[in-house]
């Protein structure tokens, strides 16, 4: 018996070994500090409301569970799926606008036996779509190329907009132009681009609903209406202001536990941070989300195929689009279009969509690794 289980053993250690190897130590270690103060910070935003933190936790082992699962995944097996994930996932969207399900005045979901958010897919699917378009093209890239690449961009942006989403519209949206991005689009060509969206203002104010007008017209001046449309925006930058250099304490926030910040444990929680811990607590968030950014950013400089080296620049730089959208909001510099701060907001679809995200940079990095 004795011998037996010194044969076993090695076997054992030797095969979960493996199974961790998938998780890339930086990030993984980056990951579990944003994650203490994601909980840290939630414990106290959630007191009051029974039952957050628990689902909050449970929301991470969830996040790690896709993580692992992702990015065990072969790089050729994403490939063979992203041109299935992204037409199921417009046809999923054309379907909600037929006769999706209507909450709060917005129409996102549709049940499929269960409800789901299509717009949430694309997310991955539309990096993942035009990552292999690029890849497919071998090189070959021109501008006939970024034109069929900005047509699968602008299809999945207006659907979603059309919701209205704005938010997830800018997050899907930023994600494909970081692929067309990093495929070589040209300066000149960028310059064009935004001389066009300047040129565009009048007609894109035109087609924003009345609510999406006023979040704008909040940002400009949010003593307009302090105790209505503007009330979230002064709310939650009185918190970050009071915040200081070094916060009011752990769980001392006045703004949070008189219940003056709206949505404090989703898109605001920022703001209950920023009370508490100040801007020393802020300067540390930011050194771990640029961390995480420039070692998705390593991972895709080091990539062995296009594919994979525009997959991973892509998913680094919509972690910078998460985290500056929703700070811009909670601040006061950008108007309010409900993104949530990456790993650190309540939402079992955020923890999802950015497990799978990290999952991929993990397994590019342990498939370069294996090579």
């Amino acid at each position: 018996m004795i011998s037996s289980f010194r044969v076993t053993t090695p076997g054992l250690f030797a095969l979960i070994r493996r199974q961790f190897r998938v998780f890339d130590l930086p990030l993984t270690l980056a990951l579990c500090l944003l994650l203490i103060l994601s909980t840290v910070a939630m414990y106290s935003a959630g007191m009051g409301a029974p039952g957050r933190l628990e689902g909050h936790l449970r929301n991470m082992m969830i996040a790690f569970s896709v993580i692992w699962i992702t990015a065990s995944i072969p790089l050729q097996a994403m490939m063979r799926a992203a041109v299935p994930l992204y037409v199921g996932a417009i046809g999923l969207l054309v379907a909600v606008a037929a006769f999706g399900i209507v909450k709060k005045g917005s129409r996102r979901w549709i049940d499929v036996g269960i409800v789901i958010q299509p717009s949430e897919l694309l997310k991955i699917a539309l990096p993942l779509m035009l990552a292999w378009y690029f890849h497919r093209r071998g090189g070959i890239i021109g501008w006939k190329e970024f034109c069929i690449a900005g047509v699968l961009l602008v299809i999945p942006f207006l659907l979603i907009a059309k919701q209205p989403d704005l938010g997830t519209a800018i997050l899907v949206g930023s994600a494909g132009f970081f692929v067309i991005f990093f495929a070589g689009l040209p300066w000149k060509a960028l310059g064009a681009m935004l001389v066009a969206a300047l040129a565009s203002l009048p007609v894109a104010w035109s087609l924003l609903h009345d609510y999406q007008r006023d979040r704008v017209m909040m940002l400009l001046d949010p003593t307009a209406d302090p105790l209505g449309r503007g009330y979230h925006i002064i709310q939650s930058m009185t918190a970050i202001g009071s915040g200081g250099i070094d916060g009011k304490g752990w769980t001392k926030g006045t703004q949070t536990h008189l219940d003056f910040i709206p949505e404090r444990t989703s898109d605001f929680l920022f703001a209950t941070y920023s009370e508490e811990f100040g801007f020393m607590g802020n300067a540390v968030l930011l050194l771990l989300y640029l961390f995480i950014i420039g070692r998705g950013l390593l991972i895709a400089a080091n990539a062995p195929t296009l594919f994979s080296r525009l997959l991973a620049g892509a998913i680094a730089l919509s972690f910078f689009t998460y985290a500056f959208v929703n700070m811009g909001m909670v601040s006061g510099m950008l108007p309010v279009v409900g993104v949530p701060l990456p790993f650190m907001s309540y939402g079992g679809t955020a923890f999802v969509t950015l497990g799978v995200s990290i999952g991929i940079l993990m397994g590019i990095q342990r498939q370069r690794a294996n090579r």
